[in-house]
């Protein structure tokens, strides 16, 4: 039985002061073996989220099936008002964490990051740079990747395969990518050539690297507006990135792309010394300022198949790709082994 009237009934809700989402799905199911050092690491990359993001961030945390003492935090968290939403569930995927997190807002900008990342200081001011100077860009990520190149990145070619700002440029801190290729167990993941050099769009101050990777990466919120699907039915890995993550921002007509220089770290499972250092290094951002969002038009279905699938098809043959990259200002000495 009801009686009465629900006085939230038609209300509506309040308008956010919030402008840029941080999610971040949580799954360390217990604290031995590979995750003994887990729940560290993911304090780490909390309190950089906390030490490096503007006061309008709005932080929301997915536990994916994670055991009782990482449950525990982030409900102290979130009772300290340092996160303001955590969601609970048991083991559903990471996909499936990460769209949950997702759903229900309608934040400009969404950043989706793996629980073992160390985000540095100003990585939403270069984030944010790299949006309004390019307003084609649908996803910056704050790690640039040599090897991002070939990754759903045919649009890029085929809009700039004329222009000048599309070039080989030095790679600004070879440090990182080689930081990079440790955390994912290859002291190897880079080769010579591409610790040197890097695809690079620049215009006027402003310089982005071709490709983004998605251990950490901030989307427009138009991006899952758009998908096709909101189920994976992977747990982790599969197809479950690129149809998700991946594909929808070239759909819509955007370009991946990451930042020129390194503004995060993949910390992996095992706590080093050089974290703990880097985290007391960390400034705050005292700027809110979102950028200016080039407005959303959903790419015709025509130009998408010419794009990412015929021109694809051509462009990113190593092949070809290789004699294009040179053209493009890759020396001549790397073109045979720039590519792996």
């Amino acid at each position: 039985m009801r009686i009465g009237h629900n006085p939230n009934k038609d209300k509506p809700l309040t308008a956010t002061t919030y402008t840029h989402q941080v999610v971040i799905p949580v799954y360390i199911p217990n604290q031995e073996d590979y995750f003994k050092d887990s729940f560290q690491i993911l304090q780490y990359c909390m309190e950089s989220l906390f030490k490096t993001c503007h006061t309008q961030t709005f932080f929301t945390v997915v536990n994916n099936g994670s055991c009782t003492e990482v449950r525990d935090y982030l409900d102290q968290l979130l009772a300290q008002h340092k996160i303001h939403e955590v969601l609970h569930t048991h083991n559903i995927g990471k996909l499936n964490a990460i769209l949950k997190g997702v759903v229900g807002h309608h934040f400009p900008l969404v950043t989706i990051a793996d629980s073992d990342v160390l985000f540095l200081s100003h990585w939403q001011r270069a984030t944010y740079a790299i949006f309004e100077t390019f307003p084609k860009a649908g996803v910056v990520c704050p790690t640039p990747s040599s090897r991002s190149l070939r990754t759903f990145t045919a649009n890029i070619y085929w809009d700039l395969f004329f222009s000048k700002k599309l070039k080989f440029s030095k790679v600004r801190n070879h440090d990182a990518l080689k930081a990079f290729a440790l955390s994912v167990g290859d002291k190897n993941f880079y080769n010579e050539a591409q610790l040197l050099t890097h695809m690079t769009i620049a215009d006027k101050e402003v310089s982005a690297v071709v490709g983004a990777g998605h251990f950490a990466a901030t989307y427009r919120r138009e991006v899952f507006q758009s998908l096709d699907k909101l189920q994976s039915s992977y747990v982790l890995g599969g197809d479950s990135e690129s149809q998700l993550l991946d594909i929808p921002v070239v759909k819509c007509g955007y370009w991946r792309l990451s930042t020129a220089d390194n503004f995060a770290y993949h910390m992996g499972n095992i706590k080093e010394a050089w974290m703990e250092k880097q985290i007391h290094r960390l400034e705050a951002q005292n700027t809110p300022k979102i950028p200016v969002l080039y407005p959303f038009k959903v790419q015709a279905k025509i130009a998408n198949w010419i794009k990412n699938k015929l021109f694809a098809k051509l462009i990113l043959n190593k092949r070809v790709l290789k004699h294009f990259l040179v053209w493009k200002g890759l020396p001549k000495l790397y073109k045979n082994h720039y590519l792996k």
